[in-house]
């Protein structure tokens, strides 16, 4: 199988070509500068020089808050540009998988949203990625990869904020603990995401590690793990205001997932001693 990915410097995407080149397929993955998606028919030229079975697309403006001064910029590079991207899939033939998000869901629920839940988003990242949500189904060889909370190399993120701010010396920290969601090692999610595409899986699916926390506990192990001098203290989203409204409750139902996978999907505390060894900073 022959990978193409968009948005392949990002922390995501980087880690979806290197996995596939571990398994020894090839694999290419292109920056916004090599491959800017909200050119018509620029995804088109490089499936047509690549020819791959399986275009993943991570290309996106992820910056949340960012999102809600430049909606413009979010609709045409989460949404519209997300159309090029089927059109060049479909140009050949290709898998398409689409990543996507848990903020397409408002966060009122209570229970672990399934894959066929009514979507509200609070932001206008989630509203730009909803859009593109639904230029990728328009292709039948779709699938719309909805995930949450990723952390892994390659990246800034929540890890490496938390580790950043108890190096500066702040002790205790406070960290929200009224949102609740499922955190996601990056190299655990690109072994599933080629898993599923190996098995030709469509339509809409959601992949997060086990088992639901919030962030205020996510930094807890966190710490615990690497920093195990620094306090946490749990806060009110309230306490710290933020242009983009977040989801109180971000939990994905990833049981359809699973039984495709034919495996449990690992939990998020594994992923995170093997992120910590990697990046050194396991205590």
């Amino acid at each position: 199988m022959r990978v193409l990915v968009f948005g392949g410097s990002g922390m995501l995407g980087r880690v979806v070509v290197e996995e596939a080149r571990r398994r020894g397929l090839a694999a290419l993955g292109l920056s916004r500068r090599q491959a800017d998606i909200t050119r018509e028919g620029i995804p088109r030229e490089w499936v047509e020089r690549f020819r791959p079975q399986l275009v993943v697309n991570c290309a996106a403006f992820t910056r949340v808050d960012d999102c809600e001064a430049e909606r413009k910029l979010a609709r045409e590079v989460n949404g519209h540009a997300v159309a090029n991207v089927a059109d060049a899939a479909e140009s050949c033939g290709a898998l398409l998988t689409q990543i996507s998000t848990d903020y397409v869901f408002d966060g009122r629920s209570s229970t672990p949203y399934e894959n066929d839940a009514a979507t509200a988003p609070m932001s206008v990242y989630g509203e730009s990625k909803l859009l593109g949500e639904q230029a990728a189904r328009a292709y039948p060889r779709s699938l719309v990869l909805r995930v949450s909370w990723l952390f892994g190399p390659g990246g800034g993120n929540f890890v490496t904020t938390m580790l950043r701010l108890a190096d500066q010396g702040m002790n205790p920290l406070r960290v929200v603990d009224d949102q609740v969601g499922g955190p996601t090692y990056t190299r655990f999610l690109a072994r599933a995401l080629l898993d599923l595409a190996s098995k030709g899986a469509t339509g809409v699916l959601s992949y997060q590690n086990r088992e639901a926390v919030s962030w205020y506990g996510f930094a807890r192990e966190i710490l615990r793990q690497a920093r195990p001098s620094v306090a946490v203290e749990p806060a009110a989203t309230a306490d710290f205001p933020r242009p983009a409204r977040r989801p109180a409750y971000s939990v994905l139902d990833v049981g359809p997932t699973e039984s495709l996978l034919q495996r449990p999907v690992e939990t998020w505390s594994s992923g995170l001693a093997l992120y910590l060894a990697e990046i050194g900073e396991l205590g």
